[in-house]
């Protein structure tokens, strides 16, 4: 059973940190403003006291072509002791390109809370390889700095998972998502997001209870670490609920039944548990999605695998956060999801 080393939980008057690991669009003028918000957020609304790390703020130009300086950021906010947490600006789509720089000795030696989501999990993977759990989940620019306010769903999944050192317990569904897209102009800043009923969790096969340790990330994102050194060896797989979500780029139902058709080539598929996936961006390809999952678990045999579909992690609002490697709970007959232990120490 994997057991990854569990960061220290937050407090309020921690210092964070704020890191540009892949778009480094919080540094650039048109965009510093919803920077600065979701700053502020962090300190007033959770008691933190938020500085960046010496490139977060260079921009999205300057952080493209020096790759190697994102990767500085993470390691220097890794050491720093006096740091208890480290947040991500945003996601993108080349974080990747910080790997021939990452020291894994570093991230080992000094556990502690990373966050984020989309592009983040090559972090996440880097964390992993370190033998440290991070956390799915919020990110400044796309949650923190939310029009009007941070949804309450979301905030208070982020105080129960990194503030609490209690088990993170049954998570209900959200009663309500977006996945509208507003333009990020300071005009827009008080601009609400149009909400609307959600359908729950869709437990698509399965049935009993089945328990395992959570693996996974932005599907897309990991294909570009398959076949490189931060790719796990199959036996991590063993016995976990993977999840899987899709990006605001929206592929196309055929690379899902790619992409599962090479994890179940791999025989991960088969090692799992369970796999929860998130609702897909804007619910595109909604009822495509979840013919190809299915269509895939029949092709390898799978046909009782537990499966639930819409859940809120990932690329649409509100959402919750997912400890890599904590054991959770699937029940399929009382069609609930739970967490069960802590995220934090």
């Amino acid at each position: 059973m994997l057991k990854l080393v569990k960061a220290q939980g937050l407090n309020r008057g921690d210092k964070v940190a704020t890191v540009s690991l892949s778009w480094g669009g919080a540094g650039d003028t048109d965009l510093l403003w919803r920077y600065n918000l979701g700053k502020k957020r962090l300190q007033e609304w959770f008691g933190l006291e938020v500085v960046e790390m010496p490139n977060t703020l260079k921009g999205s130009d300057y952080l493209y072509h020096h790759p190697e300086k994102r990767a500085e950021d993470l390691m220097a906010a890794f050491s720093d002791t006096s740091i208890k947490a480290i947040f991500s600006c945003i996601g993108g789509n080349e974080s990747v390109r910080m790997l021939s720089y990452i020291d894994f000795n570093i991230i080992k030696s000094n556990p502690k809370i990373f966050i984020g989501y989309s592009d983040a999990t090559i972090t996440h993977f880097m964390c992993l390889k370190a033998n440290l759990s991070s956390f799915y989940g919020a990110s400044i620019l796309a949650e923190l700095a939310e029009n009007i306010k941070v949804f309450d769903y979301t905030s208070s999944w982020l105080e129960k998972v990194l503030f609490d050192t209690s088990p993170i317990g049954l998570i209900p569904v959200t009663t309500e998502w977006t996945g509208e897209r507003i333009e990020w102009s300071e005009s827009n800043a008080n601009v609400a997001k149009t909400m609307v009923k959600n359908q729950g969790y869709e437990f698509l096969q399965g049935k009993g209870v089945t328990q395992g340790h959570l693996i996974g990330g932005c599907i897309e994102v990991m294909e570009m670490i398959k076949g490189t050194s931060l790719w796990p060896s199959n036996d991590i797989f063993e016995d976990a609920i993977l999840f899987f979500e899709t990006s605001e780029d929206m592929p196309g139902s055929i690379y899902i039944e790619y992409w599962l058709r090479n994890y179940g080539s791999q025989g991960i598929l088969q090692k799992a548990k369970a796999i929860i996936f998130g609702k897909p961006y804007q619910e595109k390809y909604y009822n495509e999605y979840k013919n190809s999952i299915l269509k895939i678990l029949l092709e390898l045999g799978l046909y009782h695998l537990p499966i639930v579909y819409n859940m809120s992690f990932g690329h649409n609002e509100p959402m919750i956060c997912l400890p890599y490697g904590a054991m959770a709970e699937i029940d399929c007959d009382r069609r609930t999801f739970s967490i069960l232990e802590s995220g934090v120490v």
